[in-house]
């Protein structure tokens, strides 16, 4: 179809104009052809429109520059000037609250982005930006559109520049419906939270034809960079769903749980769950003896609101788990050590998931419960040499800059820097409690009795009665329930049974905590 096709007769009065408008609107509405919709839903995919109905509040979504066209000419770009040009933006709202939103059609040119695309989307950004609301972006695209050249590439910039302009500002949320390869790859890695839809959607920075030509190595698009890969091996993917629907969906869930902007808390919502219930079944789910592993996940149920939870990177660095959750109403991050996987302990890529959730958390508003069950950091030889010190640093980084409402529980063992970098009193924890079954300690008592006692044992008739005597006499001195709380490191011992209800009170008086950081640029995290 050529330009001169897509243009009726010229209308002679207003009643002809504004059928006019419904015409073009209409025509920019249903897209290229059924046939490339059809061709869509044969991949298993939904229109940009289809998924921005399921994303948004029914009839609330207002689109912005609808007849948008591009200009560019070459290569027969000229008889091919769809409107909205491959790219659906505007706004609508969630709940009720006000939600920025683009989609790439992947129906026009592939959803490939040019100049006049591009444009489009630094305009909506700008928008949520100025208005302080969460923009979501629904990705389907080819990368750069080739026949634009470097105008294209520049576009790009325009979006990564926004994005890091929007960091920390308003929520922004990627979701991978589609392709995503080369340096499109980086908007959605600049952003809060990546959603992805398996077989459907891949991300990469170079595709299986270029790394079997550098490499000789075989591999799928979904081998190289599907949501499986992003959310088990890479962490890129926060999240990774077996259909679009469930996605969108569970991206409205999360929105629900995130403020507007940096300058709001996040929506609070009323609940039937006593804020005062009791827990007697957590005696039971934690073990006394700190070698017994046992699920957190089951902890952490028990003390929120209708044991309701969204874990963030559930599938992966499962040694540490991040979650948002709500506690009498009020959205809370919680960052757990996990017993059931590597026995909770802190390794590079535990550090890297709490740091990025810690700072998510501090961005928007959101207090901080830490659950501590952490016998130290992995020790390995490929641990130090990745840069465990660099990367367990910042985590501790993340939680010394967090000015939100802090609170950390132990439930067991502490041991060592793991216990400093884990929110502890220390580090600024606004309030610390533990069970009476918290051990805290530079390290486990065997090995702690094997280092102070050394020449002791090794000088015992029975070395290993000596041994059995150190330990018992290092715990009772240092490691008793009540050693930290006796010198002012925790803040109470508690009974577990009552711990939803002490946290809750704990949160409520924190609820207008201000803190002042130096005045400065910008820190200089560990990278």
């Amino acid at each position: 179809m050529t330009v001169v096709d897509q243009i009726p007769s010229e209308p002679t009065d207003a009643r002809g104009r504004v059928a006019e408008l419904h015409s073009l609107r209409e025509q920019a509405r249903r897209g290229p052809s059924d046939r490339a919709t059809e061709a869509q839903h044969a991949k298993g995919k939904l229109t940009a429109r289809e998924r921005i109905a399921l994303l948004l509040d029914e009839g609330s979504f207002k689109e912005v520059e609808q007849l948008r066209r591009h200009r560019a000419t070459g290569f027969g770009l000229e008889n091919k000037k769809p409107y909205t040009d491959g790219v659906i933006t505007g706004w609508g709202t969630v709940e009720g609250r006000t939600v920025f939103v683009y989609a790439h059609d992947f129906r026009i040119f592939g959803g490939a982005l040019g100049e006049a695309h591009a444009t489009k989307i630094h305009k909506i950004m700008d928008m949520a930006i100025a208005a302080g609301a969460p923009l979501v972006s629904l990705n389907d695209g080819a990368g750069a559109r080739i026949q634009e050249g470097v105008s294209a590439l520049a576009g790009y910039g325009g979006i990564f520049q926004r994005n890091t302009k929007a960091s920390g500002v308003i929520p922004q949320i990627s979701v991978m419906l589609g392709p995503c390869a080369g340096g499109a790859a980086y908007s959605p890695a600049l952003t809060d939270f990546v959603f992805m839809v398996r077989d459907t959607s891949q991300m990469f920075i170079t595709g299986p034809d270029v790394v079997r030509a550098v490499t000789g190595e075989e591999i799928t698009q979904n081998g190289l960079g599907g949501a499986d890969v992003h959310a088990e091996t890479s962490g890129v993917a926060h999240f990774a769903y077996d259909d679009e629907e469930t996605c969108i969906s569970e991206v409205r869930y999360l929105i629900s749980m995130l403020p507007s902007n940096n300058r709001e808390n996040p929506p609070v919502h009323e609940t039937s769950d006593p804020a005062d219930r009791r827990s007697e079944v957590l005696l039971d789910l934690v073990p006394a003896d700190g070698n017994r592993p046992y699920d957190m996940h089951k902890v952490i149920e028990e003390l929120v609101d209708d044991g309701d939870v969204l874990e963030i990177h559930e599938r992966w660095a499962r040694n540490i788990i991040c979650a948002l959750a709500r506690m009498d109403g009020q959205v809370v991050g919680i960052v757990a050590n996990q017993p059931a996987h590597l026995a909770g302990v802190l390794d590079i890529e535990a550090s890297e998931k709490s740091a990025r959730f810690v700072q998510m958390c501090d961005a928007f508003n959101i207090p901080i419960i830490t659950l501590l069950d952490v016998p130290g950091f992995l020790p390995g030889v490929d641990q130090e040499h990745g840069g465990i010190i660099r990367h367990g640093a910042k985590l501790l980084y993340a939680y010394c800059n967090a000015t939100v409402p802090r609170i950390s529980l132990i439930l067991r063992k502490a041991y060592g820097g793991a216990y400093i970098v884990m929110d502890s009193q220390s580090i600024g924890a606004d309030i610390t409690y533990a069970w009476p079954t918290n051990e805290i300690a530079v390290m486990g008592a065997e090995g702690a009795a094997n280092v102070i006692f050394r020449k002791q044992i090794a000088d015992a008739e029975d070395p290993e009665a000596m041994r059995t005597r150190m330990v018992k006499e290092y715990k009772s001195e240092l490691m008793h329930p009540y050693y930290a709380a006796e010198r002012g490191l925790v803040d109470d011992v508690i009974d577990p049974a009552e711990t939803r209800e002490v946290l809750v009170s704990a949160l409520s008086m924190l609820r207008n905590k201000h803190a002042d950081l130096p005045s400065r640029k910008h820190g200089n995290p560990p990278q």
